[in-house]
């Protein structure tokens, strides 16, 4: 079956793996499911993936129980290894997030995860008004003047903001939702490419600043609305350059 993607030999495909031929291998496969190239052509079989990356058969076949895991792949007696819907696949892991990165940039993804963290972020911030420990709270100041050293071009604008949701997220003394750090990284990023793309559209620290007073005053009601302020902003810039788009 033609197609646009270059088929590669054996000696071509192990450089391109790196060094740890196992994730270099989920690594290629997991960007080709999610970006699309098994949706018309079936997924191959081990012996045919092992011939086409030149890597043996229990590289292979980990690789595939990885990606099974993820929720990409699906092993079916007499149909083989199948590709899942994108329904199934486990949003929450790191890889999956990254690879979805990989696709042509799509509004629609941007705004459903901002929606997800506007349903757990303000929770998290009121949380971390309530039970944060002094420690915790320090670090969200730190995330805080870093994004303002990275408006003097002293720090790294994205890395500080991340800081700064993470260390509310940790504040928050519920281990799942400091779990949900790689989501909001990933949110973040995504956000950055979109805000980037108007002019004057950077994070706003003063907003940032509400959050982390509200905390530092242990008021659970103002840190849950400045949190919910803070990211509604996003959604709310999404609606707005997509009414612009649509008058042309």
């Amino acid at each position: 079956m033609s197609n646009n993607y270059p088929q590669l030999g054996a000696e071509d495909a192990r450089p391109q793996l790196g060094r740890n031929l196992t994730y270099g291998m989920l690594d290629s496969l997991g960007r080709a499911i999610v970006t699309g190239r098994y949706e018309r052509e079936a997924f191959p079989t081990e012996a045919e993936l092992a011939k086409q990356h030149g890597v043996s058969r229990s590289v292979t076949r980990e690789a595939v129980k990885m990606l099974t895991a993820k929720g990409l792949l699906s092993a079916r007696p007499r149909q083989g290894t199948v590709v899942q819907p994108a329904t199934n696949w486990n949003l929450f892991d790191t890889d999956v997030l990254h690879w979805l990165l990989e696709r042509q940039f799509s509004v629609d993804l941007l705004r459903q995860f901002n929606q997800l963290r506007v349903a757990i972020e303000p929770e998290a911030a009121a949380l971390a008004a309530r039970v944060g420990t002094p420690d915790e709270l320090a670090r969200i100041t730190q995330g805080l003047e870093r994004m303002e050293a990275a408006e003097q071009g002293l720090e790294d604008t994205l890395e500080a903001d991340i800081a700064f949701h993470v260390a509310i997220l940790r504040a928050s003394g519920n281990p799942f939702y400091a779990q949900f750090r790689d989501v909001v990284g990933t949110a973040l990023r995504t956000s950055i490419r979109f805000t980037n793309r108007l002019k004057g559209r950077t994070a706003n620290v003063a907003d940032h600043a509400a959050v982390r007073d509200a905390i530092e005053a242990r008021d659970p009601d103002a840190a849950r609305a400045a949190m919910r302020a803070l990211i509604g902003d996003v959604l709310d810039l999404i609606d707005h350059v997509e009414a612009r788009d649509a008058q042309g």
